[in-house]
């Protein structure tokens, strides 16, 4: 699948060091198209009109009065007024700042992420892997290859890629070792997808998520996201099946002859040959900056079986909503793990909430919530986002945040600092016809070239 280049730019991991202004230049930045992560290209951001005279050392509590002033035109302009809402509060005192409907329930698209990244750093933990699997059937010389939800499981490696992601190629190599040793140079191939259950499509979702290239149907086995190609947006239409024909290919080149057409079956008898994921941490953090569908469908039945739930879309929800509530978390109501579902429900707060909790230093396990939070003009889905050509650009390498974008649906949550030092915590959401990212971009970027004390 398409990988993010190293983009671990200079961001905080809690918001107690989140008044240390981001550094921006030297980043690697992302090309997004239509919020798909494709292979990047270096292009430094050295272009933060402001950046360079923000003084952390300066930080003062701001006044709500001076933000409500602020944030009165941009929002009067964004034309977004009846169906937008939004909450900041200080990311180091947790003071409210600003609040507009920040109780009000709204479809959150995909900043629904922020709550699937708590939820598996919670359950499974940071360095929790994913594993694909090889069994062996001895007395049928059978292999079956078995996934366990990795959705960043592709043919070969990539050095140059984040996360580093398990292969084919590696796992064809170890088992073909392993069959040798055994005296075993033909066999015949299976693939088990059995480890997700249910439906493999979202409540709510249009048909046209798969067929325009957002995400795959969830699978426990699929190849580079279920794509055709590892760097293009079609989606197979038997991801499975797709990933076991590619693996045959892999063991014929290793050495094993496979007999006839790979098979759906259940995999049995011991494992023998299996690769690994990234750790959760580096999965969780492609899956915020890239805004990966698959990886947060994956990540939430993760959480799901940790907690002893199903993993399908319910139990996945079912575990999500356990988590939040044991933080103290309300007003997040989510029908699947990627923000697709026009059922999803998420109040300002709670978004605001679960950015705060995600940087409390007493919650070190969930890090990678905010490290993954894309920059603007720099990384994931806001490398193309707040240009120079744009209302926004004073809030290049200011602003972070989690993007989310549905039809009738813009969403923006995450930390900014302004020109004084000070950090602020914000999400603005709006649910209306045309609603789009740079209009709630003009808005984050206001806060940044606040001095607001």
């Amino acid at each position: 699948m398409p990988r993010v280049r190293r983009v671990r730019g200079e961001a905080c991991v809690t918001l107690a060091l989140l008044n240390i202004f981001v550094l921006i230049a030297g980043f690697v930045t992302l090309d997004m198209i239509e919020a798909r992560p494709l292979p990047a290209a270096p292009n430094p951001v050295t272009d933060a009109e402001g950046a360079a005279s923000v003084d952390p050392a300066a930080s003062t509590p701001a006044d709500p009065e001076r933000i409500a002033d602020v944030l009165d035109d941009p929002m009067s302009a964004s034309g977004l007024e009846e169906g937008l809402s939004g909450y900041v509060v200080d990311g180091v005192s947790g003071e409210t700042l600003f609040e507009l409907d920040a109780d009000s329930s709204a479809i959150p698209a995909s900043t629904t992420k922020i709550a699937t990244a708590i939820a598996v750093l919670s359950t499974a933990g940071p360095d929790h892997r994913l594993t694909t699997e090889v069994h062996l059937d001895p007395d049928d010389d059978r292999l079956v290859l078995r996934g366990t939800g990795d959705a960043t499981l592709t043919a070969t490696t990539d050095t140059g890629a984040y996360p580093q992601a398990a292969t084919l190629e590696e796992l064809a190599e170890s088992t073909a070792g392993a069959l040798e040793e055994q005296g075993v140079s033909s066999v015949s191939l299976g693939y088990d997808d059995s480890h997700f259950t249910g439906s493999d499509t979202g409540p709510g979702w249009k048909p046209n998520y798969i067929t325009e290239g957002s995400t795959a149907a969830a699978h426990a086995l699929l190849l580079d996201g279920g794509r055709v190609e590892p760097d293009v947006s079609t989606r197979e239409d038997d991801p499975p099946r797709a990933a076991a024909d590619a693996f045959a290919a892999k063991l014929e080149e290793a050495g094993v002859e496979v007999d006839g057409d790979p098979s759906e079956e259940e995999a049995s008898g011991a494992v023998l040959a299996e690769v690994e994921s990234g750790p959760v941490s580096d999965l969780v953090e492609f899956m915020m900056l890239a805004s990966d569908n698959n990886m947060a469908e994956s990540l939430g039945r993760v959480a799901a079986l940790e907690l002893g739930e199903d993993p399908d879309f319910d139990g996945a929800a079912a575990a999500t909503h356990s988590v939040l509530d044991d933080l103290g978390i309300e007003g997040v109501e989510v029908s699947d793990n990627s923000g697709l579902s026009p059922e999803n429900s998420i109040t300002p707060r709670a978004l605001v909430e679960m950015v705060q909790v995600a940087g409390d230093p007493e919650h070190p396990e969930l890090d990678a919530t905010v490290t993954g939070l894309p920059t603007a003009n720099a990384t994931g889905t806001l490398a193309g986002r707040y240009s120079e050509q744009s209302e926004s650009h004073g809030g290049a390498g200011l602003v972070r945040g989690k993007t989310g974008t549905l039809d009738g649906v813009s969403s923006l949550a995450g930390t900014v600092h302004d020109q004084e030092g000070n950090v602020f915590v914000y999400a603005f959401v709006a649910n209306v016809d045309g609603a789009t990212g740079p209009q709630l971009d003009t808005i984050a970027a206001a806060l940044s070239a606040c001095g607001c004390s």
